[in-house]
């Protein structure tokens, strides 16, 4: 590791945020082995300026009049995309800081950023903060994120599939989970790939051990589960179901103490049974038996929902009970009974209702932050798997009460103490205003060219030099830029053991192809899909 700053080059333009320069040339270069080492896309430099210290990463390097063969000595140029500056205080200490107000003149030498540079740029951020992984450019040197930034702010985790997303949700909440034992938080697994990666710290909440009766249901959600998908029959069947559901909470003994109004909406008890019993009732004082229809189909909708078994979670007879508190305490964790991540498997749920249950997981974490006390109130977090399905960028596309859940926590969940993480391999396709709230981003891996161009526009002007590195990021490392780090940087996350480590849903064909499977494989997996299927 080289022990101090070396001259690489000179500044030759300055534009804005961007500063060209002419490297020198290795004959000429006091160390050209630190010449070549740190003339590199994303490695760290500084320019000294009339009263401060500019520092910037490397965003380009380009040879525009190369000889043939090439010659030592070959015009080679430089770019360089400025972040931040350190200024001397009246005590004599440095202080870094984001921008640049003092720029370096023409002519100025270009340096490495040595060891003590990097050590202070990318030191601790403030006072509550975790260790996730190394920088790159020294992986001598730890990579610290600042918890209450990352997670009482918003985060989000961007990436091609397979470079590494999960183990770096895994590695960043491991970490700060070691310091803060009684975290509160829920993770939405659409593949059920955390069990493995936080075992007894998690409590793991698979579909036959799910409970969210049907009457937690707001309108919208109730309307999307038991009413016809096309839009005419649909029109019809709403206005019978909601009066049918309002009577039946009025009915409902657990209801008679409440002094507000009862709406469709109110999150309280009612049977089934009364219900459908004031469709019939309803659908009995009709003058012509041609109107019966709508009736009959939301008669139908539930009897077979309550003999599909796949759906016991949320319509089993034994749903009419008012057991909202447990319900809500297991999601959240109070009290965390040493465990304090709910990991939420929506794998087994049927495809039909899954973003049902997303919108209605999402609705009571931020409605129980909003009527919690702010005395009393505990911070939560929530990670979104696979945010693009559940708050696409196309408001015509997925469920839109979920998209608007996820809306509101990123618009007003900072307020409450709620935070979200959205987990995504397609950035282009998630909401710019939803994204716009993280104030972290990771980007690692993106080989297409919509998600390069998405996420340039949600990088912050200082960091958009990196972006051109995004399709050369190795597994496991990614650009981190944002308030929960000092400035823009490059690390590496850190390596989890294969016992942590979330469970891969790519089956390798080298070892699923190495051996013969005996008939007994599929006589288990006819049985588990009869008994788990329907």
């Amino acid at each position: 590791m080289v022990s101090s700053s070396v001259e690489i080059g000179h500044v030759t333009s300055i534009t804005g945020s961007q500063v060209r320069g002419v490297l020198l040339h290795p004959q000429d270069a006091p160390q050209a082995e630190a010449l070549s080492a740190s003339a590199q896309i994303g490695s760290l430099v500084k320019l000294a300026t009339s009263a401060s210290v500019a520092f910037g990463l490397i965003s380009g390097l380009s040879m525009p009049r190369p000889n043939y063969p090439l010659a030592a000595t070959d015009l080679k140029m430089v770019e360089i995309e400025l972040l931040g500056e350190a200024l001397s205080t009246a005590t004599g200490r440095v202080r870094f800081q984001r921008g640049v107000s003092i720029y370096p003149s023409l002519g100025s030498p270009i340096l490495t950023a040595g060891p003590e540079d990097l050590a202070e740029l990318y030191s601790k951020n403030g006072d509550s903060n975790v260790k996730i992984g190394v920088i790159r450019q020294e992986a001598s040197l730890p990579a610290y994120i600042g918890t209450d930034e990352i997670f009482g702010k918003h985060f989000a985790m961007l990436g091609n599939s397979g470079t590494g997303k999960s183990c770096a949700i895994t590695a960043i909440l491991r970490a700060a989970l070691s310091q803060h034992p009684k975290g509160h938080v829920v993770i939405l697994d659409p593949h059920d790939e955390y069990s493995k990666a936080f075992g007894n710290a998690a409590e793991v909440i698979t579909p036959d051990k799910l409970q969210l009766p049907y009457w937690l249901l707001n309108s919208e959600e109730i309307v999307k589960a038991l009413c016809s998908q096309e839009e005419a029959a649909r029109e019809q069947e709403v206005p019978i179901l909601k009066e049918a559901i309002v009577a039946a909470k009025n009915e409902h003994p657990d209801n008679k103490n409440l002094y507000a109004k009862i709406t469709v909406d109110t999150p309280v008890p009612y049977s089934l049974a009364a219900m459908l019993g004031k469709v019939k009732a309803a659908m009995g004082r009709l003058n012509r038996p041609e109107g019966a229809q709508p009736y009959l189909r939301i008669i139908s909708r539930v009897e077979s929902l309550q003999r599909d078994r796949r759906f016991a979670f949320m319509f089993s007879s034994v749903m009419g009970q008012d057991y909202m508190e447990h319900i809500l305490g297991r999601i959240l964790r109070i009290p965390v009974d040493g465990k304090p991540i709910a990991i939420i498997p929506l794998s087994g749920i049927p495809s039909e209702i899954v973003d049902v249950v997303v919108s209605l997981v999402c609705r009571l974490i931020f409605d129980f932050a909003l009527w919690s006390d702010r005395a009393e109130a505990v911070p939560v977090l929530l990670i979104c798997e696979e945010a693009h399905r559940y708050a696409p960028r196309d408001p015509a596309m997925g469920f839109a009460p979920t998209r608007r859940a996820i809306s509101r926590m990123a618009k007003e969940g900072r307020k409450y103490g709620v935070g979200i993480g959205l987990v995504t391999q397609r950035p282009s396709e998630i909401s710019e205003a939803i994204l716009a709230q993280c104030n972290t981003l990771f980007a690692m891996r993106l080989s297409n060219e919509q998600d390069q161009a998405f996420v340039h526009h949600a990088l912050p002007e200082s960091a958009l030099g990196l972006i051109k590195a995004l399709p050369a990021l190795r597994t496991q490392e990614a650009i981190v830029t944002g308030e929960g780090v000092n400035f823009p940087v490059i690390i590496r996350f850190a390596d989890l053991a294969d016992r942590i480590r979330p469970q891969s849903s790519l089956l390798r064909v080298s070892q699923g192809w190495h051996n013969d499977q005996a008939q007994d494989l599929v006589t288990r997996t006819v049985e588990r899909w009869r008994n788990h299927g329907n």
